[in-house]
């Protein structure tokens, strides 16, 4: 059974909320103080095309992240099996001498 989503559970939608109240504020603020009606909607739209590239941004973002959780993490270097700590065999490790041969010093 789905759990019903609560408005504060969606911090995308808060965003959403609250761009759609600037829009529609916005244009009132720009006309009692002496902006044009034209100049007003022109500033709505811009705002408008704003906010719904950014919902669809959001949305996009929340749909990857769910997709992303119900993908399996794969393993980092699936192919290598011997694990962290397991050596190959000898000389398998970086930086190991090797046994025999000529040494440098003598």
């Amino acid at each position: 059974m789905r759990r019903a989503r609560r408005p504060h559970d969606d911090p995308a939608g808060d965003v959403v909320r609250w761009a759609v109240f600037s829009c529609l504020l916005v244009p009132v603020v720009l006309v009692v103080y002496g902006t044009s009606a034209g100049g007003a909607a022109v500033a709505t739209l811009g705002l408008a095309a704003v906010t719904a590239a950014c919902r669809v941004l959001l949305r996009h973002s929340e749909e990857a992240e769910r997709a992303a959780a119900r993908v399996p993490a794969e393993e980092p270097f699936a192919s290598d099996r011997r694990g962290r700590h397991s050596r190959g065999g000898a000389g398998s490790h970086r930086g190991c001498r090797r046994s025999g041969g000529v040494s440098p010093l003598g």
